[in-house]
């Protein structure tokens, strides 16, 4: 996605606008444009020039962002508040100005201020005075009639050509009361040009445009803060960098700093790229990154990462990756890239954006005919049309989504949860099913060797070398903690095998010697036509249901035995989907693994279901047939998951996990920590949730406000407002958006007793109780129910089985999402027949 900043944008129908010309560009895909951070996302072939040229005669300004690959670019001015100090300036100047008018206008009219002889007893100059003091406000706000009035001349009006029309018109109304007023005066009428003053809207044109400036100031000072997260990590940057080139210690600029280069780290400094230690020890705080706080001790061969910092000791590094591809720079990406793509519930919002700004000039005309036709004044009825005209409010509309994108993006940024896209921020929360790889994700991923189970006749050091021999050129975690076993036995490296072959989600094939060496599964041996003796069967199926993996090793047709391998749990993982079952997420355990260790393994962890020896181009099938059951979320980390990582709704990579992993994932989890899967689902939904009070918010406003500013109420209650309370509504109602969307900093996401569920609402977990009745034919005393409450209750999901043979039924309360099938089966093995089964 190409990156654009965009330039002379006040509301959302001005991002609609810049949308609708880009993506009438022949070449152009898709496009998403944020009016929070003035920013521009573009996809397809369209040349650069072609798209800015889109925006410029859409009536806006467009530049492509820089796109090379230096660290040091990454800078914070495109996020800067700019606009701030100069709303401020003149925010200051107008309420001096407007000060002296309303002194002029109100306060010698109805508080009886004194005032100089020769504005007191004169209406004429009085009136003057207050066009000379709205004339320089006006001007000193130019702006909103500049912006306002260039956007309805390109037929695409704006939140500015609403305020330029409502102080516009008011200016030039007073300005036609003044000709009359010197009028009455020419004919001495003096009365006349005093009752005529009365009628002068100057006070109100000026407290228009200075009202929607402090809205405006108070809007950009709240907007800045949503983009804190950002600019933080921007911060982070480091400058410089001391490497060593022909032996001496250089200063240089990190953007100078080569791949495979040394460099050296002191005490207190912050890692400018990222890198592996040769030489030295030290703790890195991390917490940058990752939201950890304490320190993480590195040693040699350990990796670092830039912008950490580090607390004690030297540390001699190599660099591996510098520019744009260090860990940090790709967050900043990330994140930023993420600000510039919108959300599917937005879309809705910039529908209406769309049309909001002519059919609230559409609604003013009509109100301003109206209340002409029922009698009215010329200047009632214009009050009117202007209080339409000036509390109407796109920005709230558009800025309801965005903002509070913006903030859960930076609250997961800062927690080591990366959100690649607002799309995904917004659909993780909607997941009704989990589906979590096991190795990697549930485990540690560092598997060990536990038993070695010889056949008759063979020596663990025969075993262990043909395995060694085997799995060398293997990269499978379980062809590791083989290799590591063969380490610490001090065994030779082998020699080479020849005509190797990787059997996805079997094992492997190879030559030595002239021998054929078979390492793997069961099936594989089976396939091979390996007869397994029944003892060594028996134990490799017990190790099995204790959750170790077997892996049979066979040379030449013979069994040389069994190897097996035992992966540990992550400490946080059967918590952590202990929290998805609270949150009403089924999870569901997906493994290449043997049957009997997944299960093992599943039953540990606590999940709902295990689905088992299933190969890697499998895994995506599983999936896609899960989808037709509501919204997936795939939680991997290794090659074998990147396609259905693609294939799920969301996809969550885990930080340490493989390259391409994390490249198809929607979702990355820098801590590799399995207790981030329900934080980054809580965060979605309290975002979402967040969306939704603001899209309420803004809706609410404009529906309760514009009747009221047209005069609907004035009849029924004598409800009357002013067009200046009218602007300071405006003013407020996008702040208020803004200010909520901040709340989102106050969420604690890792509170697992506040369960956020799909609908935004805290639920307590017996909440989330389950409950079905079965309805069974054939039982005809109280030993059948015995029967049937037995069956149902062996089953796991099975809390408790309440049946009556009188009623015909079987009520069951689930601690775990169960198929009604599976109820079925377990009732029919008894010899009853079941009619139904129904949710309660």
């Amino acid at each position: 996605m190409r990156q654009f900043q965009v330039t002379g944008m006040s509301c959302a129908a001005c991002s609609a606008r810049v949308e609708k010309a880009v993506l009438a560009v022949d070449g152009v895909s898709a496009c998403a444009v944020s009016l929070l951070t003035n920013s521009m996302g573009v996809e397809g072939t369209a040349s650069d020039d072609a798209i800015v040229s889109a925006v410029v005669a859409a009536g806006y300004g467009a530049s492509p962002k820089n796109q090379e690959k230096k660290l040091t670019n990454v800078n914070e001015d495109a996020l800067r508040d700019t606009e701030s100090p100069k709303l401020l300036r003149r925010l200051c100047i107008s309420l001096g100005f407007l000060l002296l008018l309303m002194y002029l206008s109100m306060g010698h009219t109805m508080w009886h201020f004194p005032l100089p002889a020769v504005l007191a007893q004169n209406p004429l100059a009085m009136a003057l005075g207050q066009l000379f003091l709205s004339g320089v406000i006006l001007v000193i706000n130019q702006a909103f009639f500049i912006s306002g009035f260039k956007a309805a001349w390109k037929r695409s009006p704006n939140m500015d050509s609403l305020v330029a029309m409502g102080s516009g018109v008011s200016f030039l109304y007073s300005v036609a009361i003044l000709f009359l007023m010197t009028d009455a005066v020419l004919q001495g009428d003096r009365m006349r040009a005093m009752e005529l003053m009365h009628g002068l809207y100057f006070e109100s044109a000026a407290m228009i445009v200075t009202l929607i400036t402090l809205g405006k100031l108070l809007e950009s000072k709240a907007k800045g803060r949503t983009t804190d997260a950002i600019r933080a990590l921007m911060r982070l940057v480091p400058q410089t960098a001391t490497v060593v080139r022909d032996g001496e210690e250089l200063e240089v600029s990190i953007d100078d700093v080569r791949i495979e280069e040394l460099f050296v780290v002191r005490p207190g400094e912050r890692i400018p790229v990222d890198g592996v230690v040769l030489n030295g020890g030290s703790a890195v705080d991390e917490s940058a990154l990752t939201g950890e706080s304490l320190p993480v001790d590195k040693s040699v061969g350990d990796t670092v990462s830039a912008a950490t910092v580090n607390r004690s000791g030297v540390l001699r590094c190599e660099a591996t990756r510098v520019g744009e591809d260090t860990t940090l720079s790709q967050i900043i990406r990330m994140v930023s890239d993420a600000a510039a793509t919108k959300a599917p519930i937005a879309k809705v919002a910039d529908r209406i954006s769309g049309i909001f700004v002519p059919s609230v000039i559409g609604i003013a005309v009509v109100t301003l005919a109206v209340w002409l036709i029922v009698g009215e004044t010329v200047g009632f009825s214009l009050a009117r049309a202007i209080s339409v005209l000036v509390i109407s409010c796109p920005c709230a509309l558009g800025l309801a989504t965005p903002v509070a994108v913006m903030v859960g993006n930076g609250m997961g940024a800062k927690n080591g949860i990366l959100f690649k896209t607002a799309a995904s921020l917004e659909i993780a929360g909607q997941a009704d099913i989990a589906v979590l790889d096991k190795t990697g994700t549930l485990t540690e991923g560092m598997p060990t060797v536990t038993d070695l189970l010889p056949s008759d006749g063979i020596g663990e050091e025969t075993l262990i070398s043909a395995a060694y021999a085997l799995e060398t050129g293997s990269e499978h975690p379980l062809a590791k903690a083989i290799l590591s076993e063969a380490d610490k036995r001090g065994l030779e490296k082998p020699d080479p095998v020849t005509e190797f072959e990787a059997r996805s989600g079997s094992g492997l094939i190879a030559k030595r010697d002239g021998k054929h060496l078979i390492g793997g599964n069961r099936k594989l041996m089976e396939s091979y036509g390996i007869v397994l003796p029944t003892n060594l069967s028996n134990i490799a199926q017990s190790l099995a249901e204790n959750g170790k993996t077997p892996l049979y090793f066979a040379e030449d047709g013979v069994l040389l035995g069994v190897i097996a391998v035992a992966d540990v749990l992550k400490a946080d993982s059967a918590s952590a989907v202990e929290e998805l079952r609270n949150m009403g997420i089924r999870t569901v355990m997906l493994t290449g693994d043997n049957r009997k260790t997944a299960a093992a393994i599943g039953k540990q962890v606590g999940v709902d279901e295990v689905i088992a020896e299933v190969l890697p181009d499998g895994k995506a099938e599983v999936v896609q047939n899960l989808k037709k059951q509501g919204h997936v979320l795939m939680v991997g980390d290794g090659i074998n998951d990147a396609v259905a990582l693609t294939c799920a709704d969301v996809g969550m990579a885990i930080g340490a996990g493989a390259d391409v992993a994390i490249d198809a994932a929607d979702v990355v989890l820098v801590n590799s920590k399995f207790s981030d899967v329900p934080a980054a689902i809580r965060l979605s939904r309290a975002t979402l949730r967040n969306v939704h009070q603001n899209l309420f918010w803004a809706f609410f406003y404009n529906v309760i406000g514009i009747p009221l500013a047209a005069g609907v109420w004035i009849p029924l209650f004598g409800w009357e407002l002013n067009p200046m309370f009218g602007a300071a509504a405006m003013s407020l109602s996008s702040f208020c958006v803004v200010s909520n969307a901040l709340r989102l900093n106050l969420f604690r996401l890792y509170e697992s007793k506040k369960v956020i569920r799909k609908n935004g609402k805290p639920t307590k977990k017996e909440k989330s109780e389950m409950k079905k009745i079965i309805r069974i034919e054939g039982m005809m005393c109280p030993r059948c129910e015995a029967h049937v409450k037995k069956a149902l209750e062996a089953l796991e999901e099975v809390r408790e089985a309440v049946v009556s043979h009188q009623a015909g039924t079987a009520e069951v309360t689930l601690n775990a999402p169960i198929s009604d099938e599976r109820l079925k089966q377990a009732v029919e093995a008894e010899d009853y027949t079941v009619l139904s089964v129904e949710a309660i």
